[in-house]
């Protein structure tokens, strides 16, 4: 592990790709604490000192969460990056309805077009969530110093600028640095709340109000999930592949046996944050509006992070999403199609029907999946009903952040691997070339 790591770093592309990525991550998290112009940050923090110990404001723990304590900053990147993901969800679903969507997405142009409407309905979210935020920022007494008109006005621009700013940096890393942007925009955001979250635990601890013992037992369960994350992440089915003798342009290419690896969870991460984006839009309009009106309210208790409607739910909704994902990223008949292009059949499959086979084969493998994706995101609820614990520390220490941390974590360091094999490969081929160069006379 030692020397992959000087070994990147010795690497000029992609030492450079890492810099990259950290540069525009640490950007990322200076916007966290630059507040919404008229915004008095010394009565919003004592409003919500005051709110979390008397449990009033849950929610506000399950939004600062995922914006890695943008939204109790009211910040410019108060809404994080879920407003695009929410539009990416929207899009999605809308190309599995509307015929003339999914041939757009099709067409050679046309995931260029797709991000643009990604882009535009991103911004129609955000101004709506933003609006709501600055319902609730009016609610809060002397937290605005400006007049409701040009606060809102103010509020709703920096906002959603602030978001649209933090999917150009996402898509930036994408492009020049390392892993996948938006993952690791929330990555970022999540590794920035853990030290907070120690610090919470230490003066539970030392006030008494947590058990030491529930602390070590809560420790122990957190590594063992760690390890049980780590096992399904890399767990796979092999399906065996074999392709007989063919003539190519007067050549015979010969026989060759080969697998399919089909990942035990093939959508990741995507899942849980597509349930917890989904989630999160209702939720943030609900709790911001409700104060005002009341069937708002109501929404707003009946989705509360900590009650069972909300957990059945986002449950529901992470294994709906596990199926949907891996029918798009994973499509059966797109698999078959090419085995068949190049001559091949499936070994153990006696139907004759390559898609039907490779689309129960998936079934039986995501279902397991994402109802483990599913049991492991409700162990912070678990954790603070049966120890106590804050609901900031109960959210760090397992459940959707540990599949986070650990799913964008084994992305990232096999994307580095394989720049790695990448590089040696070059710099292997380079030398065998000189070596090849004929001496001059």
């Amino acid at each position: 592990m030692a020397n992959s790591l000087v070994d990147m770093f010795r690497a000029k592309d992609i030492r450079n790709k890492i810099l990259i990525t950290l540069g525009l991550l640490a950007a990322s998290r200076v916007g966290t604490v630059i507040p919404i112009p008229g915004i008095n940050p010394t009565v919003l923090k004592e409003y919500f000192l005051q709110a979390t110990s008397s449990s009033v404001m849950g929610f506000t723990e399950y939004l600062n969460f995922f914006s890695g304590g943008a939204f109790t900053n009211f910040s410019i990147f108060m809404l994080g990056i879920m407003p695009y993901i929410s539009t990416q969800i929207i899009i999605q679903l809308l190309m599995i309805i509307v015929p003339s969507l999914k041939k757009l997405a099709q067409e050679p142009q046309g995931a260029k077009k797709i991000q643009q409407y990604t882009r535009w309905g991103t911004i129609v979210v955000c101004l709506l969530q933003s609006f709501a935020a600055t319902v609730y920022a009016r609610s809060i007494p002397g937290a605005v110093s400006m007049n409701t008109v040009g606060f809102s006005l103010i509020a709703m621009i920096s906002v959603t600028a602030g978001s649209m700013l933090l999917v150009w940096l996402g898509e930036k890393i994408t492009q020049f640095g390392v892993g996948n942007g938006i993952s690791l925009l929330i990555f970022a955001g999540i590794v920035a709340r853990i030290p907070e979250a120690i610090a919470t635990l230490v003066r539970s601890v030392a006030a008494g109000t947590l058990n030491v013992v529930a602390v070590i037992v809560v420790f122990v369960m957190f590594i063992l999930v760690v390890l049980l994350v780590v096992y399904e992440e890399q767990g796979q089915r092999k399906i065996p592949v074999k392709y007989s003798k063919r003539v190519v342009n007067n050549k015979i290419y010969g026989a060759g046996n080969t697998f399919i690896p089909l990942k035990l969870n093939p959508s990741g991460v995507i899942p849980v944050i597509f349930a917890s984006a989904l989630l999160g839009f209702p939720l943030q309009i609900a709790a911001s509006l409700g104060p005002n009106v009341r069937w708002l309210q109501s929404v707003a208790n009946f989705l509360n992070p900590q009650g069972a409607p909300y957990l059945i739910i986002y449950t529901l909704l992470i294994i709906a999403f596990a199926f949907f994902y891996t029918q798009i990223s994973m499509n059966p008949s797109e698999i078959a199609k090419n085995i068949r292009d190049n001559g091949g059949t499936i070994a153990g499959d006696d139907s004759g029907d390559m898609e039907k086979y490779l689309t129960k084969v998936l079934n039986r493998i995501v279902l397991p999946g994402s109802l483990f994706l599913a049991f492991i995101a409700l162990i912070p609820t678990l954790i603070q009903k049966i120890f106590n614990f804050p609901s900031s520390v109960a959210m760090l220490f397992g459940g959707t952040s540990l599949i986070i941390l650990v799913g964008v974590d084994l992305d990232t360091v096999r994307q580095l691997d394989g720049l790695l094999k990448m590089h040696h490969h070059k710099g292997l081929v380079g030398t065998s070339n000189k070596r090849r160069k004929p001496n001059k006379i």
